[in-house]
């Protein structure tokens, strides 16, 4: 092989793919090529296909391996052969850009060419971009969950879908989580899809709630999260047989119910996924032979509704839906005695009437500290008011969340939160993590898994991990005040 500056080109049935700096290494533990990328692609085009191919395709780019910086790209480059297929497809925001959509295993060597790793297709096909034809269901353990109890969950995943009349077919995410795709038939909205997955992970929840969350902030999670906004119009996750940015070049791989109850996600990576499927081909063979309906799933979300469960709050960057609930996470969110002080404090501090502005009139003309009988009336009562807001009934002098609002400009949290760090490599951001457990080790014994909340930042073309601490299981003595982020990497994109 020869130098980084050289470049090779590949015969994929017929199509000539350039593939440039073929000896780049993209995962730098493994000793992983982009040639090696490459030639995976090749290997297991089939099975990746069936999972993206058809559909159009976010980018997500490494173009300097996993530990260069990434972007996302949507709109696909001018510069691309005339045999790579592309579909306009419009944004929630309103804009719209043309996405790749690969129909052939040159087009995934053409991918892999430009750095990217994953394929992140959107769950509906290019001849029909309004009605999905899959359902996801993405389980996303909480930090400090380990696989077993994935595992268990993905069992409850398997038996909730059979009651429903579902196939779901399961594979491993690459990374920490689960994923599980049902093939339904484009009779649905976005929108219906969504609500049928929040109908879905309810009833996981209900089943195993002392495993299985269905609750959108990340400070009252635990467990495993079914994250049904990944049914979202514009949202993707990685594809079937993706390859991961991890050290050890882990894959997304489908497998067998049976199979995942003894599997580990180290089991299959960009080295191992070639042989098997050579040997075994792909275990999500028939995904397309089973279409399925949504009907009992959107029955049980109407039951629901009827039991007081509306819907849930959408991603940040959507609009306002209608009949969704406050898109606050509780930290943030105020009292109910601090919205009623707040009321009171607007009604006192309301429009004067014709009559007191007259008297206000008056007051300027007689100069100053002269005021007429109505002005001073008026000052009484809003004085009145403001003490009345800021005690309690019995007319002590505690003060509400709300007047300490006021006080101070900034939200009362009701749970104590600290941030830790902040960077584009999420296992930076945890290494951050695990210097400030060190540097309070008795602290950190107290923190349950649920406890340390990673955000997962997304901008248009990149992201970032955050990390915060809930200390509400530290008695208060132990709790440590915000320190300076570690690490505290500024996002190199907006959002």
């Amino acid at each position: 092989m020869g130098g980084a500056s050289e470049s090779e080109t590949i015969d994929v049935d017929g199509r000539q793919v350039a593939v440039s700096n073929p000896a780049k290494v993209y995962f730098p533990e493994a000793g992983i090529t982009k040639l090696d990328v490459v030639r995976y692609y090749l290997a297991v085009a089939e099975g990746a296909l069936r999972g993206s191919g058809g559909r159009p395709n976010v980018l997500v780019r490494y173009p300097g391996g996993i530990d260069g910086e990434h972007f996302y790209q949507k709109r696909a480059p001018a510069s691309r052969p005339a045999w790579v297929e592309v579909v306009a497809i419009r944004f929630p925001s309103g804009r719209s850009a043309e996405e790749v959509v690969p129909r052939d295993a040159a087009a995934l060597a053409w991918m892999a060419n430009l750095g990217c790793l994953e394929l992140h297709p959107h769950p509906v096909r290019a001849e029909d971009l309004d009605l999905p034809d899959e359902l996801r269901i993405d389980l996303d353990p909480v930090p400090g969950v380990e696989w077993p109890e994935l595992q268990a969950v993905a069992a409850v995943v398997r038996e909730a879908l059979a009651d429903l009349g579902l196939v779901g077919w399961p594979k491993t995410s690459g990374s920490r989580g689960i994923h599980v795709n049902v093939r339904i038939r484009p009779r649905w909205t976005f929108t219906e899809v969504r609500r049928a997955a929040l109908a879905f992970a309810r009833e996981v929840e209900r089943r195993v709630p002392e495993l299985a969350t269905s609750k959108w902030w990340k400070e009252e999670r635990h467990g495993v999260f079914l994250d049904y906004n990944q049914n979202a119009k514009d949202r993707t996750v990685a594809g079937a047989y993706s390859v991961r940015p991890r050290p050890d070049a882990k894959v997304s791989a489908p497998v067998t119910w049976d199979e995942l109850a003894e599997c580990r996600p180290e089991d299959f990576t960009l080295r191992t996924l070639p042989k098997r499927f050579a040997e075994l081909g792909d275990p999500h063979a028939a995904i397309d032979e089973h279409p399925c309906s949504l009907d009992a799933l959107l029955e049980l979300s109407a039951r629901q509704e009827a039991e007081g469960q509306g819907d849930a709050p959408w991603p940040p960057h959507y609009a306002k839906q209608a009949g969704e609930p406050l898109r606050v996470a509780p930290s943030r969110r105020k009292k109910k005695t601090a919205g009623e002080s707040s009321a009171k404090g607007r009604a006192a501090v309301k429009k004067p009437s014709a009559a007191k502005k007259k008297a206000a009139k008056k007051t300027d003309a007689k100069g100053p500290g002269k005021q007429s009988r109505a002005a001073k009336k008026g000052k009484s009562k809003a004085a009145g008011d403001e003490a009345g807001a800021a005690t309690n009934d019995s007319g002590s002098a505690k003060t509400t969340s709300a007047a300490k609002k006021m006080a101070t400009g900034r939200r009362v949290p009701k749970k104590p939160l600290i941030e830790i760090g902040r960077s584009a490599s999420e296992d930076d951001a945890l290494a951050g993590l695990e210097r400030w457990k060190a540097r309070h080790p008795e602290t950190a014994a107290h923190l349950e898994p649920a406890d340390v909340l990673v955000d997962r930042m997304r901008g248009r073309s990149s992201r970032w991990t955050r990390i915060r601490v809930n200390l509400e299981h530290v008695p208060e003595e132990l709790r440590p005040e915000q320190e300076a982020l570690d690490p505290d990497d500024e996002p190199g994109f907006s959002r």
